[in-house]
């Protein structure tokens, strides 16, 4: 994990209307994501959880990467939860708030009995995880992990859920500085 933990030292941060923002590779996509890193945070995703699942699903647009490089080693298929609706059939909506923003999202491809593993960049409120989570408890589908590269310290909504997060690396901003804990 050396190369995720330099990268979180060397990362900018900015202020978001007072909320302190990583600008980081993995949860970015800036600077440029070095494919070393992606390797890394790959393999350490397949040291760390339960692959013993019928699907990789991932939040578009920053989960997409990691389950994508994730669904080419282990050959688990991949599903997206968009942002866009298309309309099909067993097409289900979810609405996600989080510290930032408040949006829908959309899942096909899961059904009852399904069991996942969801990926994604990075946990703060917790509010797209959390959400994503209900939607998938309601379809039925068994929820074997979650991933998260990066979790900032703190409550999140994932607080108030059944699901525990395998992090691969747990911050603390503070003052416009990244601290590993």
């Amino acid at each position: 994990m050396d190369r995720l933990h330099e990268s979180l030292h060397e990362a900018p941060i900015i202020d978001k209307d007072g909320y302190e923002y990583v600008v980081h590779p993995i949860s970015n996509g800036v600077p440029m994501l070095e494919p070393a890193l992606l390797r890394e945070v790959v393999v350490t995703i397949m040291q760390s959880v339960d692959l013993d699942v019928d699907k990789i699903v991932a939040p578009e647009a920053m989960g997409i990467h990691l389950a994508t490089a994730l669904s080419l080693q282990t050959d688990i298929p991949l599903v997206v939860i968009r942002k866009r609706a298309y309309g099909l059939p067993e097409e289900m909506p979810l609405h996600k708030t989080t510290g930032y923003s408040e949006s829908e999202m959309y899942i096909n491809d899961v059904e009852a009995g399904d069991r996942l593993l969801i990926v994604d960049d990075l946990l703060s409120t917790g509010g797209t995880l959390a959400a994503i989570c209900d939607a998938l408890d309601s379809i039925g589908a068994e929820i074997a992990d979650i991933a998260v590269v990066i979790e900032k310290n703190g409550p999140s909504a994932m607080d108030k859920t059944d699901h525990g997060v395998t992090s691969l690396v747990e911050i603390e901003v503070e003052n416009s500085e990244v601290t590993i804990l």
